[in-house]
């Protein structure tokens, strides 16, 4: 479907008729706000600027506007109640939230408010281009077929999942529209890039909080064992079985069972699931009673689920049943830009369970952390920070209470004291001279686009 707009540099586009969108925007930052305006604008929409959420409601019906781009923390009314108001009228306005603060509930949150997408400071203009094209093409759809149905807001207490890189803001997003429902989710990553603290995430944004949230492994225990853990046993089913005993399904009540590395299970095990996942029934090993269950199942896998049901390894019909919503957590080594980020709150974290103080991160620390490779994602850098609290002989943690066997690789060694800005256009430069100075290729490897590329070739003043 083709989005019809006022032409852009001088050329009409073409289709069977025209449609003139309008974009409201609204921020109390005076700057951000005619910034944003002046480049929607710019690409051809009708645009409407609101210097706070009141200001911004009589708007609503004198403007009527489709889309209500607006920041999050403003004096007076914010950007979740003006979204809670929009959504809660009759109002035909979708909504995309813009805000300078990383914080993973209210990506969560505004998810499940309704809110169509959800940007992060300072906006990258392609990003923010295609998010608003995507969301005029949906909603001309929708208004074809049915307006989509309203969810209400959760509670801000939540596992503490950290990230500002795109496929993380993706993950959040999808951790807000699936944690109402009760559809199965698989998730998918590395060891260590946080699987189970998704599922907890999910768990904590649900309709049932306050049920169980239990995780099994089950590569950690043999078939045997892992059937009679997760469905129960009776008295006498086999030896050591002196009594009754209620097994995870059972124990989780309405809320979640996490099955981690699902992949290693057995073939019989996996029917069994299978059975539970189509009927929600079971039966206690030795037993013979029907027993039912409303937990909700996420399991989690780091091996290729597809090849293993090519070798016979995994059940297909168990594979499909399974990925009714899929999650894929991206490795740390791909979104570097959330290092420091994670390093602040996993330090805080470290120095209250440990009672220390050694907050400060020297800047050539944080290079070195940076630029390690992190094979054991997440859970390596929380291992490896708090190992160097515990080392740490003052406020600021070192290199070597760190231990990163010095495995900075030389090409990094020359930024070491460089400020983050420095290592960024240092680490841009060198992508560049790797890449015979083709732009598209270095867009290509570090992940961005090309006119993001560009803008950023330009603020560092780099040599092409």
């Amino acid at each position: 479907m083709t989005i019809l707009r006022e032409p852009r540099n001088g050329k009409e586009r073409t289709g069977g008729g025209r449609w003139d969108p309008r974009l409201l925007a609204v921020d109390d930052d005076d700057s951000h706000r005619e910034t944003l305006a002046r480049h929607l604008r710019s690409q051809g929409f009708r645009v409407e600027a609101a210097d706070s959420a009141e200001s911004a409601v009589p708007l609503l019906n004198a403007f009527g506007p489709e889309i209500v781009l607006t920041d999050i923390r403003m004096g007076g009314m914010s950007g979740f109640e003006l979204l809670k108001l929009i959504r809660g009228s009759a109002f035909d306005a979708d909504v995309i939230m813009i805000t300078a603060f990383e914080h993973t509930q209210g990506v969560i949150d505004a998810m499940q408010m309704g809110a169509y997408d959800y940007l992060v400071k300072p906006l990258d203009l392609d990003r923010l281009d295609s998010v608003v094209d995507r969301c005029l093409v949906d909603r001309a759809a929708r208004i074809g077929g049915g307006a989509s149905a309203k969810v209400e807001s959760v509670s801000d207490t939540s596992p503490s999942l950290v990230g500002r890189d795109p496929r993380m803001l993706e993950v959040f997003k999808l951790i807000g529209m699936v944690s109402k429902s009760r559809a199965t989710v698989v998730v998918r990553g590395e060891t260590g890039t946080g699987k189970e603290l998704v599922a907890r995430t999910i768990h904590a944004n649900s309709e049932h909080p306050d049920e169980p949230f239990i995780a099994v492994n089950c590569a950690a225990l043999p078939p045997s064992l892992l059937e009679s853990e997760l469905f129960g046993h009776v008295k006498g089913a086999f030896t050591g079985a002196a009594s009754d005993r209620k097994g995870r399904f059972e124990l989780a009540g309405r809320g979640t069972i996490f099955l981690d590395e699902i992949g290693d299970t057995s073939p019989d095990l996996q029917a069994k699931l299978l059975r539970v996942l189509q009927e929600r029934t079971f039966m206690r090993v030795g037993g013979e009673e029907l027993k039912t269950t409303e937990a909700r199942v996420i399991a989690a896998t780091h091996r290729p689920l597809e090849s293993l049901v090519e070798t016979g390894e995994f059940r297909e019909d168990l594979f499909f049943r399974l990925r009714v919503i899929e999650i894929s957590v991206p490795p740390l080594r791909e979104r570097k830009c959330d290092i420091p980020l994670l390093v602040q709150h996993l330090l805080e974290r470290a120095n209250r369970e440990l009672g220390r103080a050694a907050t400060t991160v020297p800047t050539e620390v944080m290079a070195e952390i940076v630029a390690h490779a992190w094979p054991g994602n997440v859970r390596e850098l929380e291992n490896a920070l708090t190992r160097a609290v515990v080392m740490a002989k003052g406020p600021a943690i070192s290199s070597a209470g760190l231990h990163l066997n010095g495995d900075v690789p030389p090409e990094l060694a020359d930024i070491r004291g460089s400020s983050l800005n420095e290592m960024e256009a240092a680490h841009i430069q060198r992508t560049l001279m790797r890449a015979a100075g083709n732009k598209s290729a270095t867009a290509r490897q570090l992940g961005i686009s090309r006119p993001r590329l560009d803008r950023m070739i330009e603020r560092h003043g780099l040599v092409v």
